[in-house]
């Protein structure tokens, strides 16, 4: 129950940071209309995981990602893909979202989908077993081609010999290719 209780009180503290863009936006988002982004994209940047599962193998790991966004027509839906990776091995991320847009060139958005981790046992920033993965953040198009995007994924029950979960924040640069 603590170890639950501490994922919990993690994952809120997250979720606070992923979220505090949209309220530092409040004011551009209220004097511009609520368009957002439907840039489809690829990006690279970092991934740090805060989370262990208490054994071995299972610390905390700073790493990379690869994010990719395809836009899903006219829908508030996307395609994402991302990639966490370690010096050791790399979490292969598939998820759906769903897209909410905050300001003029701005999305926030949340989805699901699931984690492969290529080695298990090995770790990645987002745990060191295969899980369903939970994702929040937000994407901002800076300019024609270049967006800036930020995320929390977390690992349902992603480590192995243990029932914790895993939390990542994920964050990067994005080139717009469609």
């Amino acid at each position: 129950m603590k170890g639950l209780l501490k994922n919990f009180v993690a994952i809120s503290a997250l979720s606070s940071l992923a979220v505090m863009p949209l309220f530092l936006n409040a004011g551009e988002a209220a004097a511009s209309p609520r368009k957002g982004t439907d840039a489809s994209y690829i990006g690279a940047g970092f991934s740090a995981g805060v989370t262990n599962g208490g054994q071995d193998g299972d610390a905390a790991t700073f790493g990379g990602n690869i994010h990719g966004r395809l836009k899903l027509g006219n829908t508030p839906f996307s395609a994402r893909g991302q990639i966490n990776f370690s010096d050791e091995t790399s979490a292969i991320i598939p998820h759906v979202t769903v897209d909410v847009p905050i300001g003029g060139r701005t999305n926030a958005f949340v989805g699901a989908g699931y984690q492969f981790v290529e080695k298990d046992g090995r770790p990645t920033p987002s745990g060191n077993k295969d899980s369903v993965a939970v994702v929040a953040g937000v994407e901002s198009q800076v300019s024609n081609n270049v967006l800036l995007y930020s995320n929390v994924t977390s690992g349902i029950n992603a480590y192995r010999n243990s029932s914790a979960s895993s939390v990542s924040i994920n964050g990067g640069v994005g080139f717009k290719f469609r």
